[in-house]
């Protein structure tokens, strides 16, 4: 089972960190191309604003869940090194379901709410509204999708030097 949950993660981490640099470096593209109409041409269109909206907030969220499995995302892991190994392994299954349920539940109202705006036009680029939004519970998605394969296992943490620290209970295993 490990290999197969390492294997998963490992794919699926890749995948999704590529496709969200491919949306950031169209999200470049995208402003780079305003900016020069904007200062050389004379007037950049409004798609280029919008376009960027979408793009970034894309990119975030298909990136959350492998950022997510590699400790990188902001929070505070001072509890989890001062409880006992117990306490510890507790706190991280409660982390675990709180962000799998979460995850899901994002996941659920925003395909929702996304379907549900399917009738309106953006109003620069003129698409239906559910494309952009569908980011949302895409991403939501694939945040649960990397939580699930992770499992309940505590997550790295990086120090001010950017060194990942081990968790002591994670050799003993």
């Amino acid at each position: 089972m490990h290999a197969l949950q390492t294997r998963m993660l490992a794919i699926t981490r890749s995948l999704s960190l590529t496709a969200a640099a491919a949306l950031l470096l169209t999200n470049l593209g995208a402003i780079l191309y305003g900016v020069f109409m904007r200062y050389f041409v004379g007037g950049a269109p409004i798609w280029t604003d919008e376009l960027s909206r979408f793009l970034i907030i894309g990119t975030v969220m298909i990136a959350a869940g492998a950022v997510w499995i590699e400790g990188s995302h902001m929070r505070v892991a001072l509890i989890e090194r001062l409880l006992p190994r117990p306490l510890a392994r507790l706190l991280n299954l409660y982390q675990w379901l709180l962000t799998l349920g979460i995850a899901l539940g994002g996941a659920w109202v925003s395909y929702h709410y996304a379907q549900s705006v399917g009738m309106f036009t953006t109003s620069g680029l003129g698409v239906s509204r559910t494309i952009p939004v569908m980011s949302m519970p895409i991403g939501f998605s694939l945040l649960a999708w990397h939580v699930f394969w992770h499992g309940p296992a505590p997550l790295p943490t990086l120090t001010e030097q950017g060194v990942e620290e081990t968790h002591p209970e994670e050799h003993s295993q």
